[in-house]
């Protein structure tokens, strides 16, 4: 309709001042005006001079006159607002309620591929409420790139290697006393945790003896004896010593262990995973032939760096002095790689925002080396997620846990829902899926909801609201359009054309809202931002609740109006459950 529009409104100029006019801008029309889609006639007067509201009246006429769907206009000031014809709208609606698939685009066999990286965790500790949202974050956008049109695959890094990784082995060596996530009935990640926090806590005693002793802090901090083990035993790894690797690649398992079980309850999954002890040594070649062309320059000690002072940065290292990699050698190699192994047009990073110079560098260096790719390279920078109760440390054992939070957003959907005192029939099975479809779809949605540059301050209470823009909200709609469906006694799925159909304006503004649903998914694709799909799924599910109470859709004693309301409804529901499937939360057919 816009495209048509567009192209009418340019004939218009060239027919009436002989002008061509690049672009047309248009904007949803004023609740206060009428109309259904108003064009901004202030951007034209760089090409035609003139008063805008008679430039605007002169297109209306000639849109009126021209344009079938175009039914009347008016002009307000510099804002030329358009009336779209009844039968246009049923019949923009029959073309939405016939297509399934309705917003969502499959890629072409010839398409070439997006990577979207999230989660990379350490093996060190379990997941908890950052590693959340960049999981959110990064399985949603990975979906709404793939109904964009787009091939996708997506991936993990893990860091499984590193002094932190030796930390966590060597306290289990001395304190664990042999066991296992079998022993203790514990997740794998959560035992390996408990063995970082442990590290830490001795690590501190040592240092108050070493203090105590007459050692200065930033002695004893360098000379702790648990700290000298740690890096002993990182150095027995680097040489392969068989002890050191074979407990390595144990406790690992069991921390993978545990991450799959935290991945199955959030609902998100990878199609590669990458490790970082495969790829600590990627990077270094390409730095070498770098160097011989001049993109990076050798200092005296030896190590190699680059500089990107004319871009405004500054010198940045790429490989020590002793030939070891450091982070960017090891990130400059994997992303080669992985565009190798996947043929890849785009790669997406999902990073919170405390590496954004780190990627801006990343993507420099790559350019300079010659990878066109390397503007196709994103940064998904996110904002961290605080709790009223402050913010999270690691070693200090102080995280939200994910698994805990899952379970805590499951006992509030629990204890909210069996106040509300709506469960009569549910079988206790029942219940319980219904508690986790609400939880967890709270969780996603009130992280989801918010542009993820932005900080977010998480309250599980809060979340868990069936009114306002929530999840449990828009999933309460959703079932409630299940309920109609379930009760409509009559056949519903039949075209009905533009001459029996006349339309009520609240059933014109769920029409129109559905209409924006697949340039949403573009836009949403195009700025990484499943805020977008969000936002757009409240704003249809508050325009069909306000038609919902206006008018009545079975109840009505005209069946036209009651087969057209019902199979409004229906592609309403079809559209939700789509939108929230992009964002990884599920809907219920009763609540």
């Amino acid at each position: 309709m816009q495209q048509k529009i567009e192209l009418a409104v340019k004939d218009a100029f060239k027919t009436i001042y002989d002008v061509e006019i690049p672009s047309v801008e248009f904007q949803a029309t004023r609740k206060d005006f009428e109309g259904d889609i108003t064009i901004v006639v202030f951007a034209f007067l760089r090409h035609v001079k003139g008063n805008p509201v008679q430039i605007g009246t002169n297109i209306g006429a000639y849109l009126k006159e021209n344009v079938d769907d175009v039914s009347d206009f008016n002009v307000v000031k510099g804002f030329l607002n358009l009336v779209i014809s009844n039968a246009s709208f049923i019949k923009g609606f029959n073309e939405i309620y016939s297509n399934d698939s309705f917003g969502v685009i499959a890629p072409s066999a010839n398409e070439k591929a997006e990577m979207v990286e999230y989660s990379s965790p350490n093996t060190n500790k379990p997941l908890h409420l950052g590693h959340i949202r960049n999981n959110l974050l990064g399985f949603s956008v990975a979906e709404i790139i793939a109904a964009s049109g787009k091939k996708v695959y997506k991936t993990q890094i893990i860091n499984d290697r590193g002094i932190h990784i030796c930390k966590s082995m060597l306290a289990w060596e001395k304190f664990g006393n042999g066991e296992t996530p079998e022993s203790t009935r514990l997740k794998g990640d959560k035992l390996v945790g408990n063995y970082y926090v442990k590290f830490d806590q001795e690590y501190k005693k040592e240092i108050a003896n070493l203090i105590a002793d007459g050692a200065t802090e930033e002695e004893a901090k360098k000379n702790a004896p648990l700290l000298l083990e740690a890096q002993e035993m990182l150095r027995k790894w680097e040489a392969g010593d068989d002890k050191v690797v074979t407990l390595w690649k144990e406790m690992n398992q069991w921390v993978y262990a545990g991450f799959d079980a935290t991945y199955k309850e959030l609902g998100v999954d990878f199609d590669k995973n990458y490790y970082e002890s495969n790829t600590y040594l990627l990077g270094k070649d390409v730095v070498a032939n770098g160097l011989e062309s001049g993109v990076f320059f050798k200092k005296e000690d030896g190590s190699v760096w680059i500089d990107l002072t004319d871009e405004g940065l500054d010198e940045k290292i790429v490989l020590r002095s002793d030939g070891t990699a450091v982070y960017m050698t090891q990130d400059i190699g994997t992303a080669i790689e992985r565009f190798k192994d996947f043929d890849l047009d785009a790669l997406t990073y999902t990073v919170g925002n405390e590496q954004d110079y780190h990627f801006k560098v990343l993507f420099l260096i790559l350019n300079k080396l010659g990878f066109d790719w390397a503007a196709n390279c994103f940064h998904l920078s996110y904002g961290m997620v605080d709790l009223p109760s402050g913010k999270m440390k690691s070693r200090e054992g102080t995280v939200v846990d994910a698994d805990d939070l899952i379970v805590e957003m499951v006992n509030t959907a629990r204890s909210i829902s069996e106040e509300l005192g709506k469960l009569e029939g549910y079988s206790n099975e029942e219940k319980e899926a219904l508690y986790r479809t609400i939880g967890l779809g709270a969780l996603k949605y009130y992280i989801l909801k918010v542009d993820p540059k932005k900080r977010i301050l998480f309250d599980p209470k809060e979340s868990i609201d069936f009114q306002g823009n929530t999840g449990p909200f828009i999933q309460y709609t959703y079932a409630r359009i299940q309920s109609i469906l379930r009760k409509a006694d009559f056949e519903y799925n039949v075209i009905l054309s533009e001459a029996e159909v006349s339309l009520h304006p609240k059933e014109k503004e769920v029409i129109k809202l559905l209409q924006q649903f697949p340039e949403v998914i573009q836009n949403a694709a195009k700025n990484h931002s499943p805020a977008l799909i969000a936002n757009y799924t409240y704003d249809l599910v508050k325009e069909y609740n306000s038609f919902y109470q206006t008018v009545p859709i079975l109840g009505s004693t005209v069946e036209v109006e009651k087969v057209f309301r019902t199979r409004l409804s229906k592609k309403v529901a079809n559209v939700i459950k789509t939108a929230f499937g992009l964002l990884g939360i599920d809907v219920p057919s009763r609540m």
